[in-house]
């Protein structure tokens, strides 16, 4: 019993919570747009939405929308301060160009935080879209497989999804509280707490920054500054094995991965959503572990899963802790910056492509036009 008690409690944060909780009560992480704040979004597209520059551009003082900003100045607080989530309905997407479409999420975002880095290319607008690569590959993202993700987070403080296409089937979204899955493996396996508490190593999937190493280490649990900071990307853990200096996986590890693993996708603690289009879903990545299904696209490249994201660093965010320094370095205000890696420039495609290392992909491109 007194190893049980060593560990922080956070029962009373709004961040712990489970998804039967949230999902029976939509309304405290669910915001559908009302008429005034769709002809906010609406002035902004006729505006911007036709611009022929980068949307690197297009700055909050040019979008300042006063019938929708004290909503996402709440759903900012909450994203920060409470449940970590939020779902943002009735936005018209299929009205709309592609261009226009990424005008009004990026205005959105320019609301919530800075948008920062998501791979080496200094991409801050991204596309998660199936290009085809293997998943196995250590260069190769989740996002852009076609494969299940399994419960892990991004970098920034939040990530952003607005869903341009579905897929045929699958591709369900969930999310889980790393709050309350910290709590069940303290009251339920202490011990395994004990070893998501030691630092375990991430391979970089060679989108190396500047001065770093080709892995970076950090705890699955972070308890700092009365918060408990989760951040859990089990994919990344089991690539850098591929590298000599880096310690072997331990049997204690793998059984504690599994058993998170085994939590987060439970009925107990997990909260599904179903994107429909237009919707645009925000997480933040501290206190909410996110997953997706398998999904079987069309065979239209037109009518494929498509969804654009954004990674945000919030200035007004939580105080970080130090391995989060190590992992991603900072912005100027002090937030983690995304991958930011020696020679890119921050840019935002208007189609997907390879992100990674490697040579682009010209049939995601001829999707995504």
């Amino acid at each position: 019993m007194a190893q049980e008690t060593a560990f922080p409690r956070f029962d009373d944060s709004p961040a712990n919570w489970k998804g039967p909780e949230l999902a029976a009560n939509p309304g405290r992480w669910t915001h559908s747009l009302t008429a005034d704040e769709l002809a906010a979004l609406d002035r902004v597209i006729a505006e911007h939405g036709d611009r022929r520059d980068d949307l690197v551009n297009l700055t909050l003082n040019d979008v300042p929308m006063p019938a929708l900003a004290p909503r996402l100045k709440r759903i900012r607080d909450d994203l920060l301060n409470g449940h970590g989530i939020a779902l943002i309905r009735g936005f018209p997407a299929d009205r709309y160009t592609l261009r226009q479409k990424a005008t009004a999420f990026w205005a959105i975002g320019a609301h919530l935080g800075e948008p920062v880095s998501q791979n080496a290319k200094g991409h801050v607008l991204g596309h998660v879209q199936d290009l085809g690569f293997d998943y196995e590959r250590p260069s190769s993202r989740g996002y852009q497989t076609a494969e299940r993700l399994p419960y892990h987070c991004d970098s920034g403080d939040v990530v952003g999804l607005l869903s341009i296409n579905t897929s045929k089937s699958g591709g369900l979204s969930s999310a889980v509280s790393s709050t309350a899955l910290y709590h069940a493996i303290v009251d339920r396996r202490p011990d395994l707490a004990g070893v998501l508490m030691q630092p375990t190593w991430r391979d970089r999937r060679d989108e190396i920054p500047a001065g770093k190493a080709p892995w970076y280490k950090v705890p699955v649990f972070n308890p700092h500054a009365g918060r408990l900071f989760g951040h859990y990307v089990r994919s990344a853990i089991r690539k850098a094995q591929r590298f000599d200096d880096v310690p072997r996986i331990t049997v204690e590890q793998n059984a504690a991965f599994d058993y998170l693993d085994s939590l987060a996708a439970s009925d107990e603690f997990r909260l599904d959503m179903e994107f429909q289009v237009g919707d645009m879903q925000f997480v933040c990545n501290h206190w909410v572990l996110h997953s997706r299904t398998k999904f079987e696209d069309w065979p239209e490249l037109e009518k494929r899963r498509h969804l654009l994201r954004l990674w945000l660093a919030c200035p007004d965010g939580p105080t970080l802790p130090q391995v989060y320094d190590d992992h991603q370095g900072l912005t100027a205000s002090g937030r983690p910056q995304g991958i930011l890696c020696p020679g890119a420039i921050l840019n935002a495609p208007l189609a997907a492509v390879d992100g990674g290392p490697g040579s682009s992909d010209q049939r995601a491109r001829s999707a995504a036009e």
